[in-house]
């Protein structure tokens, strides 16, 4: 695990490598485009990559390649609303500062923006098939010792000499 001193140059070397354009003043560009959700969803390429957080579109295409979490991370959620996930990670401020140089858009209010679906595990089915074979065995397990005592009780019986 990297030490907090590295991150935070590797950070900055990121945001050096991966500039873009501002304004005089250091903000964002300023023209602002109104986005729908079907708009971004159909940026979900690895070389197309836009998402969503906290209501703002960001294209992070150019930040694929030098990302800390690997581009598998940012493609997962290509297309899609990353705000749940970007806000679990914890990022720094550096992070979310080099955020401005990717933002391109807001997400129309009026469009819809499907929830994060959680994780459902398949339901398991109720009946095993592999059960039956564990069944005998057991049923055998079981049953083998008696049926050698009762044998070695019935040869002790009749070879008994009276």
């Amino acid at each position: 695990m990297r030490n907090h001193i590295s991150t935070r140059v590797f950070g900055e070397l990121l945001y050096l490598k991966a500039k873009r354009w501002k304004d005089p003043k250091g903000e964002m560009a300023s023209d602002k485009k109104v986005f729908t959700f079907d708009e971004v969803s159909q940026h979900n390429k690895r070389d197309d990559c836009w998402l969503i957080i906290s209501g703002k579109v960001y294209d992070v295409t150019p930040f694929m390649d030098v990302h800390p979490g690997g581009d598998d991370v940012l493609f997962a959620l290509a297309g899609k609303d990353a705000t749940i996930d970007f806000e679990d990670v914890g990022h720094s401020e550096d992070a979310r500062e080099l955020m401005k140089e990717y933002y391109i858009g807001e997400i129309d209010s009026s469009t819809t923006v499907p929830a994060t679906r959680t994780y459902v595990a398949p339901v398991q089915p109720t009946n095993n098939q592999d059960k039956t074979p564990r069944f005998i065995i057991k049923i055998l397990q079981f049953l083998f010792p008696i049926l050698i005592l009762g044998l070695a009780l019935f040869v002790r019986q009749y070879t008994k000499k009276e």
